[in-house]
């Protein structure tokens, strides 16, 4: 029996593979200590995307850890270098939220290009005075050019859904990926894209990916989605861009310095935001959990999940 560190409260049925498997679970609550200080002692631990499981958690858990099953299929929040040095796997979650976050994308791409938001706020407000020819004017979304940064998983989810809508799908990605609509230049993407999601990891390369310069190529009437990572944006530059019009509109999961908001942001006109929500439904969310808890039961039990990254 292993002793497993879980970083909050959850369903008993999402970490099921845990305690079939017959170990120790304990939950930290995050009051009386740090995460270093908590892990010492265990073998496992499962965390979500918002712990910090940096150098100095993995050296107060090392030797004895042995694994980190993080709920989430991004990983920026653990030194993945760190682990591997001290010989910690580590296990994300991957696959198993694509469509729901898919759904969300599209979610955010059409809330944005109508003005959903604008229009509930004004009639919720008691605002609305009936019907106007010329009221809260939106884009298309049917037959207009799509454009995915980052053609994983989760971007060729938005694509099947975007087809639904005749739209006409481009993507980027580093890579060419030898199928139709491949443009190998992100700025080439930006000037033709009529609505642009993005679904790129955080990386060094990809932080402030869409900053000021191009958010200047898109065209006025374009939509940015963002469901990836908030540091992928420069939300000032985005802000701005949104407050000339020189973009259309924009839809957001994700922010830079969650769960704080640019207050430019709040602000600006045609924006959807939401609290980065891409995957929560009950049945992704309990299988995220399940998929992490699987990883860290064969770790334990000296065996090599698919879903490790390091």
């Amino acid at each position: 029996m292993a002793r497993v560190l879980v970083t909050l409260p959850l369903p008993g049925a999402w970490l099921a593979p845990l305690t079939e498997a017959g170990h120790e679970l304990e939950v930290w609550n995050g009051a009386a200590t740090s995460l270093a200080g908590a892990v010492v002692g265990f073998d496992a631990l499962v965390c979500t995307i918002t712990d910090r499981v940096d150098r100095t958690v993995l050296e107060a858990g090392a030797p004895r850890l042995r694994v980190v099953g993080n709920i989430g299929v991004g990983y920026d929040n653990i030194d993945v270098a760190a682990a591997g040095e001290l010989g910690v796997a580590v296990a994300n979650t991957p696959g198993v939220l694509d469509e729901t976050t898919a759904d969300l994308a599209f979610l955010l791409l059409l809330a944005a290009s109508r003005r959903a938001s604008d229009a509930e706020r004004v009639l919720r407000s008691g605002g609305w005075d009936g019907f106007r020819i010329d009221g809260f004017l939106g884009v298309d979304v049917h037959g207009r050019t799509l454009g995915l940064v980052g053609f994983g998983r989760i971007g060729r989810a938005v694509a099947r859904r975007a087809a639904g809508f005749g739209m006409h799908v481009l993507h980027h990605t580093r890579h060419d990926t030898g199928e139709e609509g491949w443009i190998a230049d992100l700025d080439e993407l930006l000037t033709r894209a009529d609505a642009v999601s993005l679904h790129v990891p955080l990386t060094d390369e990809t932080r402030g990916l869409v900053d000021a310069r191009r958010l200047a190529l898109m065209r006025p009437d374009a939509v940015l989605v963002n469901t990836a990572r908030g540091p992928v944006v420069d939300e000032e530059a985005l802000a701005v861009a949104l407050e000339r019009g020189s973009i259309f509109g924009a839809g957001l999961d994700v922010y830079e310095l969650e769960p704080a908001l640019h207050p430019r942001l709040l602000a600006a006109p045609h924006t959807v935001l939401l609290p980065h929500i891409g995957s929560a439904t009950g049945a992704t969310r309990a299988a995220m959990a399940r998929l992490a808890a699987s990883a860290v039961v064969a770790v334990l039990a000296g065996e090599r999940p698919p879903n490790l990254v390091a």
